[in-house]
């Protein structure tokens, strides 16, 4: 991955040298402590935004497709045999672990410091915005870890890892010092296109950051209350401007080593397409709402799934099973427009008595509908099999909301929708297995060769080469605990 990542930023035009992107870009680096390189944040901008779309986009993707019940393994394959058992152990997913620290987290951290001398304060809350949201992934994946301590260089490389909640708090607080700024100030530098999510777009920059602040408030719903519906209300109070576009790269190109990451590790280095099957959980509820987005999923409009995690299965039918589809060229959100049209939706639905919550929430599903060429009109219409139901409770409202935002999610951004579900447990668990008459479409069910039981899994654990150089690790928890916001 590091070598394909060199590649790609060298052909943007954006590394100076081969030295200078090894430096930047080594995945073998300690995650703690940032190059000193005197690179500027127009050269480490762009590889930080590669590094952190090539772990959430990439490794990360393939859990959120598992753990989301968009796909299962292959009854003739066995590369995700764990994952989709969720026998997920220490020696998993260090890439991804290393690539969102040294990667992305380690230039971030190299702007930020650069920034606040210059007083360039467009770099500066660029920086703060992306670092925010690599933190905030990892915190919902990990729970814990380093942060306060963190990116300091050789002053520690043995952090504490801090408590999410707290890692939480301070994020969004940096948000609000970086949004702040005297963006007219004669030292800021005008961004171009060496930044791959807006070319520079300011107005778009701000509009990210207040919708990362709303996922994060959402998020905080059931643990912290009050804080969220502070934090959401003040959002709302101050005229905030939320995402109406992607947020996310679209530079991937068909040439090796400038691939989709999602593609690049999942089809192009196992030289198969054939791994990520059609889960029955999803493909279920597509063709029982004879939703069209199925052709774009699975390029039939009647696949054939594999009930969650039944790889063992000699069931023939299994044999036949549909592919997920993938392009080298699918983008990789960060934020999608309908995910921010769906959280201000929820956030309406919460906190301002459903004023606007069913106009955002077509507002998604059209969204949602349009990226792949089709009109959802009929589908939310009085009477359509998606229309907001208006006078249910707030969680058949809730259900309805997260439910459309799980369907919009599959792909690169599917790790989304795994938190998500952690957060609101919708969709529902099916008390009964996908193989059941009883089966509800669209239903969760626990995987079929299940290594924790009845139970579905709420984070990861910590990684070895984390661990290997720092004492202060702490024991691994189960992967059934919930990390602080879930349920």
């Amino acid at each position: 991955m590091k070598w394909k990542k060199l590649v790609w930023i060298f052909s943007v035009g954006v590394c100076f040298s081969v030295t200078a992107c090894k430096k930047q870009l080594d995945i073998n680096q300690n995650p703690n402590n940032p190059s000193t390189d005197q690179a500027s944040p127009q050269l480490l901008f762009p590889a930080a935004e590669i590094s952190a779309a090539s772990a959430i986009g990439g490794e990360l993707a393939i859990i959120g497709m598992l753990w989301s019940e968009f796909t299962t393994e292959d009854v003739s394959s066995s590369q995700y045999r764990n994952y989709d058992s969720y026998n997920v152990t220490s020696t998993d997913l260090n890439t991804s672990y290393n690539q969102l620290y040294t990667g992305a987290l380690n230039d971030l951290q190299l702007i930020l410091n650069k920034t606040k001398v210059s007083e360039d304060w467009n770099y500066n809350l660029m920086a703060t915005v992306l670092k925010v949201y690599t933190y905030q992934v990892l915190v919902d994946l990990y729970d814990q870890v380093p942060y306060s301590q963190a990116l300091q260089g050789t002053g520690d490389l043995q952090p504490v890892f801090d408590h999410g909640d707290s890692i939480y708090e301070s994020l969004l607080a940096t948000l609000d010092t970086a949004l702040n700024k005297d963006f007219s100030a004669s030292s800021n530098t005008i961004p171009g296109n060496e930044d791959f999510l807006f070319g520079g777009d300011m107005l778009q920059w701000k509009a990210f950051a207040n919708t990362l602040k709303l996922k994060m408030y959402l998020r905080m719903v059931n643990a912290k209350p009050a804080e969220a519906e502070a934090g959401i209300k003040a959002l709302y109070s101050a005229g905030a401007v939320f995402l109406t576009e992607d947020a996310g790269i679209t530079q991937w190109t068909s040439v090796p080593n400038k691939q989709n990451p999602f593609y690049a590790q999942n089809i192009y280095a196992l030289n198969t397409p054939s791994n990520l099957k059609a889960s029955v959980t999803f493909i279920s509820w597509l063709k029982a709402n004879n939703d069209p987005r199925v052709v774009s999923y699975f390029g039939t409009a009647d696949p054939v799934g594999i009930d969650q995690g039944n790889y063992l299965s000699t069931n023939p039918v299994y044999r036949t099973s549909t592919t997920f589809v993938q392009a080298p060229t699918d983008p990789v959100q960060f934020i999608s427009a309908p995910e921010s049209y769906f959280m201000q939706a929820e956030a309406r639905e919460r906190y301002f008595a459903g004023d606007q919550a069913q106009a955002l929430y077509n507002a998604g599903v059209n969204a949602a509908f349009s990226y792949y060429g089709f009109d959802a009109t009929s589908f939310i219409s009085t009477g359509g099999v998606y229309e907001y139901p208006v006078s249910g409770t707030l969680d058949e409202k809730i259900n309805a909301i997260i439910t459309q935002k799980w369907a919009s999610l599959p792909g690169s951004h599917a790790l989304e929708a795994w938190f998500e579900r952690n957060r609101t447990a919708f969709p529902k668990t099916s008390p009964v297995y996908s193989t059941d008459l009883l089966y509800v479409p669209g239903t969760f069910v626990v995987s079929a060769t299940s290594a924790i039981g009845q139970a579905f899994p709420k984070r990861i654990v910590f990684p070895d080469n984390e661990r290997s150089r720092n004492k202060n690790t702490p024991a691994q928890v189960p992967i059934t605990t919930p990390v602080w916001w879930g349920k």
